[in-house]
């Protein structure tokens, strides 16, 4: 079993990786079904948190079959982060995580996400501060460094568990890299190794198949895997990867009526959440990604985001189902 602060998972926990504009209660809620053990929200803006913006406040919307879950919050002010921390406290997380490794622009240039990673004091301090402001199990995500140059993550890692971190998740590229080239993940297994590291660590980066799965837990002998972009539209992956380490058997990928269903599913959830116009509308980016290597799909791709009506996407997705069945 794995522990993070009083949460037990699975011997070997499957996470899906808190990712923006993807990982909200419908997309969690059928991962969930499908296996991931802890699953996170997307992540939130300490400041949106303070200023009650509006999207920030909804994010943090959990709901008891989730759990075990974890909200992760960034930022670039300690303060602001503190703050954040007791307003995401009070809707009850398994989970506080700090996301010590978003690379994209808009994040790092305001001194938040991956910018951490080049003032170390600075990330130490504000992950002490919100350690001390919660009871409730801190974690953080991190990337390798920022570049090639600066791979500090063996040091930073040691020095965020001394501070009282339950778990770490380290991501196998710099920040530089972004989602480019290989995940390295000779450092994970450097600090998996480490005698001091007594947390949990998880390792992330392209686990996008059973058999990687297996063979990363092997090689490098990570307490489980986070996994991300490879869920997207693919939440089977989860149930593929245990069934495969339980087993060592294949399952196929699901059916043309699974990959519907699980359609309508997920529709009918963003719509509850997000209101009709919304719902329809976010769930545009989903289609191809349910239906990827589905032979002439092209045609329905079409209608299905181009549809503005419930009832027009559900005609849409029986007529999917009933053409690929004959």
């Amino acid at each position: 079993m794995v522990k993070i602060g009083n949460i037990i998972l699975d011997e070997f926990p499957l996470l899906l990786a808190p990712m923006e504009d993807v990982s909200d209660p419908p997309f969690r809620s059928i991962c969930k079904t499908y296996g991931a053990d802890l699953v996170y929200t997307e992540f939130i803006s300490s400041e949106g948190l303070i200023r009650n913006a509006s999207k920030s406040c909804k994010k943090l919307d959990i709901f008891e079959y989730e759990r075990p879950i974890g909200i992760q919050l960034f930022g670039g002010d300690i303060n602001n982060m503190v703050s954040s921390a007791e307003i995401a406290t009070a809707v009850s997380p398994d989970i506080i995580d700090i996301n010590y490794g978003c690379p994209v622009k808009a994040v790092a240039c305001k001194g938040a996400g991956a910018a951490l990673l080049q003032d170390i004091p600075k990330m130490v301090k504000m992950t002490k501060a919100i350690v001390e402001c919660t009871s409730i199990p801190v974690t953080v995500k991190t990337r390798l460094g920022w570049d090639d140059n600066t791979k500090n993550v063996v040091e930073v890692a040691e020095k965020l568990q001394d501070i009282g971190i339950q778990a770490l998740t380290i991501h196998g590229r710099t920040r530089k890299q972004m989602y480019k080239g290989s995940a390295d993940w000779d450092l994970i297994y450097e600090i998996k190794s480490n005698p001091r590291m007594k947390i949990p660590v998880f390792g992330n980066g392209d686990i996008d198949s059973p058999q990687k799965a297996l063979e990363y837990k092997i090689r490098f002998g990570v307490d489980g895997i986070m996994i991300g972009r490879a869920a997207i539209g693919n939440p089977w992956i989860f149930r593929q990867i245990k069934h495969f380490l339980n087993t060592n058997e294949l399952l196929s990928d699901p059916q043309i009526s699974e990959r519907t269903q699980v359609c309508r599913n997920h529709l009918d959830f963003s719509i509850r959440w997000k209101g009709e116009k919304l719902g329809i509308f976010e769930m545009r980016r989903h289609y191809s990604n349910y239906f990827k290597g589905v032979p002439n799909f092209k045609p329905f791709r079409t209608q299905l985001v181009t549809s503005n009506t419930v009832e027009e996407i559900h005609d849409i997705l029986n007529e999917i189902e009933n053409s690929y069945l004959l």
